[in-house]
């Protein structure tokens, strides 16, 4: 998805001095000026899609998603760091990664695109309907995204394995808690990295105070980074004051 549309320097001016018609009583000469400029920012989202398997929840790093249940798909909070790594965990890939950019110039143009986000492997190995708890309510029936489950008759569900992808939707939404799922799940797959300019560096400590994983630290002048700890989310390298950090995308995953 990639959309775009453009907008007169002139609209946005009028609409600017329409909201801002009371500073006109306290300012002389008040005028309305756009400079030139551009901004960017990313965001992530979850579309009604959503099977309510709450994998991302259990992946998410920092805490940062909001449980799914039978009614109401998960959320994205306010303290998410934009690490993606819910965008490579969804088995059904219902959340979305969206870049947007904004740029004044002759002109307003604002663009919404799409990033392309790689899956890490999830597979499953084994799943299971207890019969014993199993009430034939038909909730996993619902939300399975392969339709791999059957209920008939008031009879214990029965699974297709091999139409399920073990996205652990029907686990995560019985009230009964009867079926039991064993599945694999790959490594989280790198698709940035962290590039650091020692000589730029002011030893703020900004970057080791608000690191989420306490994976970025200063040592003898130097920032050191814990690779093993890193998310490669976006905090040390936006809230830096001289751009020592940047985070960048590699090339063949962009």
């Amino acid at each position: 998805m990639d959309i775009s549309f453009k907008k007169k320097v002139g609209d946005l001016q009028k609409e600017v001095a329409l909201k801002s018609a009371d500073l006109e009583e306290y300012v002389e000469d008040f005028e309305v000026e756009i400079e030139k400029c551009s901004l960017s920012d990313k965001f992530i989202n979850i579309s009604p899609r959503c099977v309510r398997c709450n994998l991302c929840t259990q992946e998410c790093p920092v805490d940062a998603i909001e449980m799914a249940n039978t009614i109401k798909p998960a959320k994205i909070l306010n303290n998410c760091v934009k690490c993606e790594i819910c965008a490579q965990t969804c088995p059904v890939r219902c959340i979305n990664v969206l870049k947007t950019t904004a740029a004044v110039d002759d002109q307003i143009e604002y663009r919404l695109e799409s990033i392309n986000i790689p899956h890490r492997v999830i597979r499953m190995k084994n799943i299971e309907v207890s019969p014993e708890k199993c009430t034939s309510c038909g909730t996993c029936v619902k939300l399975c995204p392969t339709q791999a489950i059957k209920v008939e008759n008031e009879l214990p569900a029965e699974i297709n394995k091999k139409l399920c992808v073990g996205c652990g939707s029907c686990a995560s939404v019985c009230p009964q808690q009867a079926i039991n799922l064993e599945r694999k799940i790959g490594p989280v797959i790198v698709t940035k990295e962290l590039l650091i300019d020692q000589d730029t560096c002011v030893e703020c400590l900004i970057c080791e105070e608000n690191c989420p994983t306490m994976a970025i630290k200063l040592e003898d002048g130097e920032v050191v980074l814990d690779k093993d700890k890193c998310i490669l989310c976006d905090v040390c390298s936006t809230k830096c004051p001289v751009n020592a950090l940047k985070l960048e995308r590699m090339a063949h995953e962009s």
